[in-house]
């Protein structure tokens, strides 16, 4: 299976899913074209290899891609890149918030806001605050799925009664639960939260993370790849909103 020229290939995303991917001249192909399933968004192409899982499907691969809107971020590959990545981008997002003043952090976000873009977030969410509890509820997601399998626990990463279908309903109960934290407590937790998430990481080797069929509960995907969408992925996301966010006040 080949990918148009005129699309952007994320030839990083893809090896850290599976390490059979040749790229060439700009095009990308899977060694496995039968079994292989291609998602187009905003000219985004992902080859998920299915035989990682027969539950594994493109929308459990591109969870966060929804929200990130097709992020050019290179993806982590390797244990060092993850935590690297996941440093910086939560680095880089702190340093955004401190250019704005309290008055425009607590600031509803202007209607033009939500015509931005087609994914459910942009009609979501209404201020920073909503974006930061986002980050800590998957931060929460990510460190419940891994330390209940750990301790022999058999756990899906969605909660029951929410699958790769209906995870954005999900996400407006998150959404909901929230709407009574103020953005300082927001803040708090979600500092938190990313460095549980970044001692978690710090338990599990490269191979562990970024290897296939590691850890049976992972059900064959890797569990890199679902700490790089908690982490690096998503904060590039949320630095995306608050960006939107400064752009549309302006006007």
């Amino acid at each position: 299976m080949h990918f148009p020229k005129s699309c952007l290939h994320f030839t990083q995303k893809l090896l850290a899913f599976h390490p059979k991917v040749a790229c060439k001249n700009q095009k990308v192909a899977c060694v496995y074209p039968k079994s292989c399933l291609q998602k187009s968004k905003s000219c985004l192409h992902l080859c998920v290899i299915r035989n990682f899982h027969a539950n594994f499907t493109t929308k459990r691969i591109n969870i966060l891609y929804e929200d990130l809107g097709g992020t050019k971020m290179a993806r982590p590959a390797t244990k060092n890149d993850l935590v690297f990545a996941a440093g910086e981008q939560f680095g880089k997002l702190w340093k955004l918030m401190d250019t704005m003043s309290d008055e425009v952090q607590n600031e509803t976000f202007s209607i033009e806001m939500a015509a931005i873009g087609k994914e459910t977030h942009w009609g979501r969410d209404k201020n920073i605050r909503d974006i930061l509890i986002h980050l800590y509820e998957w931060h929460q997601l990510l460190l419940n799925w891994v330390n209940t399998n750990q301790k022999g626990k058999p756990q899906p990463f969605l909660p029951s009664p929410y699958n790769w279908r209906t995870y954005p309903a999900l996400n407006v109960e998150y959404w909901k639960k929230h709407q009574s934290t103020p953005l300082a407590d927001a803040k708090t937790i979600l500092h938190e939260s990313h460095a549980q998430v970044m001692a978690l990481i710090e338990t599990f080797t490269n191979d562990e993370l970024f290897s296939e069929n590691a850890l049976p509960w992972t059900g064959g995907a890797f569990l890199g790849a679902y700490c790089v969408s908690v982490t690096s992925s998503h904060y590039d996301w949320a630095m995306k909103k608050i960006k939107a966010h400064i752009k549309t006040r302006k006007k």
